[in-house]
């Protein structure tokens, strides 16, 4: 278990512009516990949009996704597009709305969204080579420009994103916040947390439960 690496994508830091810093903590958290080595990645691009957190307003400063996401990896963080895939044994998405600004572009055209091309690339590298991957919160708006239609998801109960996920072939499902959906088919692990967890507790428990059953797809 100990020579296997996770990458963890990040789309910066903070709920409304980049990755939600509860959810990608309690990742690299359960990770740890589960005695597997994590590497954080994300695109050297600029955010979106940047909004201040106490108002939830947008504001014109601009910011680096990648430089913004390092606050959460403690600078451990690389250039997704300088890595290079088949040195990661899976890989997991945290939410925050920066995963449909800036990891996607789901958050501006939600019927005509692509990914951004770095996490693109380095993301079907990914599922090519048959490797396991989570995804949580809003990340799962990812999943159907990098799987094949039919694979299993939860996105929470919110009916329009559903709607468009399962007009895109991906086939949602309805969970609570604190466990997780598998498709062992496509090697997938999705849990809603904050799109419907009311506590860090429950938050806790549904990513906890996406690392185990990352960890015994790792090891299927």
């Amino acid at each position: 278990m100990h020579n296997q690496t996770i990458a963890v994508v990040l789309s910066g830091c903070g709920a409304l512009d980049g990755s939600e810093v509860h959810e990608a903590t309690l990742t690299l958290l359960a990770l740890d516990r589960a005695g597997l080595r994590y590497q954080c990645l994300a695109p050297n691009i600029s955010q979106t949009r940047v909004s201040n957190m106490v108002t939830g307003q947008t504001v014109a400063t601009p910011r680096n996704v990648l430089e913004e996401s390092a606050r959460i990896a403690r600078g451990h963080i690389k250039d997704i597009a300088t890595v290079n895939p088949a040195d990661y044994n899976a890989m997991i998405f945290p939410g925050g709305y920066g995963a449909a600004l800036n990891l996607c572009d789901f958050g501006l055209d939600k019927k005509n969204y692509t990914v951004q091309a770095d996490v693109l690339t380095f993301a079907k590298a990914m599922v090519a080579a048959k490797k396991p991957a989570g995804f949580i919160c809003i990340a799962p708006v990812l999943v159907p420009k990098l799987y094949p239609t039919g694979v299993e998801i939860t996105i929470g109960n919110d009916k329009e994103t559903t709607r468009i996920l399962e007009n895109l072939g991906a086939k949602p499902i309805e969970c609570v916040a604190t466990t997780c959906v598998v498709d062992k088919r496509h090697l997938v692990v999705s849990t809603p947390a904050y799109m419907l967890a009311h506590s860090i507790k429950e938050l806790a428990e549904g990513i906890e439960c996406l690392v185990r059953e990352l960890v015994a797809l790792l090891n299927a």
